[in-house]
């Protein structure tokens, strides 16, 4: 069987996707051509000047991911990777491309006058993919040769495409069912994406309901009077759905992006195809904002405006920007927490303009996806993971129908529809009421989701490459086990669960809020390490779900100090101290899968381990400058034990080139803004893994713990290392004087990073001493409940627990 390969991906188009897809690609270590028209010089000739090239176009879309925020890329540095080429120059390079995914601007004829150009150039098995938000896939492929429609689909991305996981796959009539296959499991593994596969109908599934439920979204709340900011309020996280909101996410998007799908959906249905055409009406307010230039996030102005450090909304009425930050009524804050059933019943019932305008928006979104099922995805299940992955969702549309009662939201929907007060007066569909789904009461149930054009619940589509996704993300009603409860337990409390999959390789997984480690929990990792050194060959430490550890439980030490004072602070150190020792010279391999945060003791953890297997967003950093403390469990000595490693590796005997950078990112308290950037602080080393795709982690950790211990893991040596002593403690303290003079550090930082610098270079002892970790840890601890006695640190905390910010004194 011939095994297909993405050895390089051309990507055509270098405009705001198209760059951040060959971002990504970089992330991820796939060889990437960037291609776009060649430069013109500035007299709009096609002959660049003497100080430019024909590749201007694309190189200036590579500097410019750089500074990009939230940034596309792992680490600026790495949009050098991406190769630069110009259509003119190089559809050579197109033959050596195992891809080829065109992100031209959504224009039917730019595309196909692009396809007639690359298709003399593409390789016998290259795949070309088209990511278009919306437009017709089938009329693409006529544009191509015979021979490449096989190898033809869409691919849509969704922006920003490092951060959201959703892509949708959308076939043709002529594309070859492997090469599909083939694709997906690229996409899934290769670059850590969830997909769902799409008919081929305007705008896809996710953009085609999500778009509508935006545009409902402005309409009722034009109805119901409420500003953005209110709306935005009412439509976030308090809806379970992203904290962005509604207009915030229009911003984030772009409101030219945002027209486009709008008039896509304009131009392909009309009242007699779509019983909801008239709601497809460009917003008034989005037109003047468009005219105005004003775009969203890439123009620093859409419905929302920053100046300085305050945020101001677009008003309607004045046309003009006014201060925001309102919030809805504290009475349906309440009511969006209650139970499913009892929420959408209350919300029915409201009579102010909030309550009413959150029931217009479920009933509306409930109303849309059940008519349009069937014409744009092949399951419910597609649908709802689709909303999900590409609009933020915690649940799609069917799941919460379906978990506030099938049939009696279906009925109070459909007297909606009677009584005029739906956006279109189409009847639910019968299989709404009759047959198969109202028997199980929804669309989802253990055998499958509800197929409206079979009749059927189908169950979700496997690949050889979903075996490494041991949880996967599932849907209500389709009671697939979780993590929670799978395997074996060996050991289970409150804070922590011990369990096995395969008998081979124990596993770890915390309980805890944030997964922080509490005493507790450090005597459930020591009870992990001596159960996994008695019955297993491995030890992985991995949580289901988010983050990996936000660090060291400072709450549940407060009464202590306050009852005992600093004694009890000092044991509670020590005891942390001891847990990460017992893990690094554990009999067994111990594997830490990180996904998400790994803070202050969740970093330390995870150093400590024998091997890190991180998923690409993974942020792992010492923060606890912030709460004005120094890193209490280890983590101070082992930057200081890698810098004597590193230092013996090369030809300089001096430890000062060393140690800077990890002196930096503790007393600045650095933390990775991916796995990429973390291996570059040094908190994951080259023999670590990093995994694309966020539901793979468990699988692979495995596999690693395995390994290691197959391969006849041995703890390693405790041994003495060098440190730098007072000499280097002197010139890391100079610096500190001078940012403290300078007016950058407060007078507390200086204190704080003093007592890092005395600890990294081992105290008041002659350069080139040798020292053991644990003697380190020793300095870390009294560093530790020095500061804690500390008034400015206690502000610190206290200011941390009530507020969830930082507060810098």
């Amino acid at each position: 069987m011939n095994q297909f390969q993405v050895r390089k991906v051309a990507v055509l188009g270098a405009g705001v996707m198209g760059a951040q897809i060959a971002a990504h690609l970089v992330n991820v270590k796939v060889p990437v051509v960037l291609f776009d028209l060649p430069a013109k010089d500035q007299d709009g000739g096609r002959t660049p000047s003497a100080k430019s090239s024909k590749n201007g176009i694309v190189t200036k879309a590579i500097e410019a991911l750089k500074k990009q925020k939230p940034s596309p890329l792992g680490i600026a540095a790495d949009a050098d990777l991406i190769q630069a080429a110009n259509y003119e120059e190089h559809l050579k390079l197109l033959k050596d491309c195992d891809l080829v995914i065109e992100a031209i601007a959504e224009r039917m004829d730019w595309k196909l006058d692009l396809y007639a150009k690359i298709a003399p150039h593409l390789g016998p098995r290259t795949i070309v993919a088209s990511n278009t938000s919306g437009l017709s896939i089938r009329k693409m492929a006529e544009a191509l040769p015979e021979a490449v429609r096989p190898r033809f689909c869409g691919i849509h991305f969704f922006n920003p495409p490092r951060y959201m996981y959703l892509v949708e796959l959308i076939a043709t009539p002529s594309t070859d069912a492997q090469v599909l296959d083939d694709l997906e499991t690229f996409v899934t593994s290769g670059l850590g994406k969830g997909v769902v596969r799409a008919k081929d109908s305007p705008n896809f599934i996710a953009n085609r309901v999500g778009i509508a439920g935006m545009l409902a979204t402005m309409a009722e709340a034009d109805r119901y009077g409420l500003s953005y900011d209110v709306v935005d309020d009412l439509t976030g996280k308090k809806m379970g759905r992203a904290g962005s909101g509604t207009f915030r996410t229009a911003d984030v998007v772009g409101l030219d992006t945002m027209a486009h799908v709008i008039k896509t959906l304009q131009d392909n249905f009309s009242e007699a195809s779509d019983p909801f055409y008239p709601s497809f009406a460009t917003p008034k307010v989005l037109q003047t904002l468009l005219e105005k230039g004003n775009l969203g996030q890439k123009t620093q102005a859409g419905f929302y405006k920053k100046v300085g450090r305050d945020v101001l909304r677009f008003d309607a009425a004045q046309g003009d920007y006014v201060p925001a930050g309102q919030k809805c009524d504290e009475v349906y804050a309440r009511m969006l927490k209650k139970p499913a059933a009892e929420r959408l019943a209350l919300l029915r019932k409201a009579e102010g303009p909030q309550g009413r305008f959150l029931w217009a928006l479920l009933r509306n979104g409930f109303h849309y996806a059940a008519v349009h099922l069937g014409g744009i995805a092949d399951t419910a299940r597609d649908l709802d993971l689709a909303l999900r992955w590409g609009f933020g969702m915690k649940q799609g549309p069917f799941e919460l129908w379906q978990e506030a009662g099938w049939l009696q939201v279906a009925r109070w929907v459909q007297e909606d529809i009677d009584a005029g007060l739906a956006l279109s007066k189409a009847p639910l569909p019968k299989w709404v009421f009759e047959g198969p789904v109202a028997e199980a009461g929804g669309v989802h149930t253990p055998q499958g989701s509800f197929n409206p054009t079979t009749g059927r619940f189908e169950p979700p589509r496997r690949l050889p490459v979903h075996a490494r996704q041991l949880f996967p993300e599932s849907v209500l009603g389709s009671e697939a086990q979780g993590f929670e409860t799978a395997g074996r337990s060996l050991h289970e409390d409150k804070n922590i669960r011990l369990w096995t999959l395969d008998e081979e390789v124990l596993i770890t997984s915390l309980k805890t809020k944030m997964h922080v480690i509490s005493p507790e929990v450090a005597e459930g990792l020591q009870k992990a390490v001596t159960l996994a050194e008695q019955q297993f060959k491995a030890l992985v430490i991995w949580s289901g779900d988010e983050p990996f550890s936000a660090g060291a439980d400072l709450e549940s030490m407060l009464p202590a100090f306050m009852a005992v004072g600093v004694a009890a602070i000092e044991d509670a150190e020590g005891f942390l101290q001891q847990t990460m020792l017992r893990i690094r010279y554990a009999g067994v391999p111990v594997v830490s899968a990180i996904r998400g945060l790994a803070l202050g003791g969740g970093c330390e953890l995870a150093i400590h381990s024998a091997r890190r297997v991180a998923a690409m967003e993974s942020y792992i950093g010492l923060v606890e400058v912030g709460v004005g403390l120094v890193p209490g469990a280890g983590g101070l000595a082992y930057i200081a034990r890698r810098a004597a490693e590193n230092m013996a590796l090369s030809a300089h005997k001096d430890i000062t080139p060393f140690l800077t950078d990890g002196f930096a990112a503790a007393a600045m308290a650095k933390v990775g803004t991916s796995a990429i950037e973390s291996r570059q602080l040094g908190y994951l080393l080259d023999s670590d893994l990093i995994v694309p795709n966020k539901d793979e982690l468990l699988w692979v950790a495995l596999r690693e713990a395995r390994a290691l211990a197959d391969g006849g893991w041995r703890a390693p040596h405790r041994r003495p290392f060098p440190v730098g002593g007072r000499a280097l403690k002197a010139t890391l303290q100079g610096q500190l004087v001078n940012m403290r003079d300078g007016g950058f550090i407060s007078a507390h930082d200086f204190r704080i990073a003093s007592h890092i610098a005395h600890v990294l270079t081992g105290g008041d002892v002659d350069p080139g001493t040798l020292v053991t970790e644990e003697y380190l840890m020793t300095l870390e601890r009294q560093a530790f409940c020095a500061l804690v006695a500390h008034p400015k640190t206690q502000e610190r905390i206290l200011g941390l627990l009530s507020t969830g910010k930082p507060l810098r004194n």
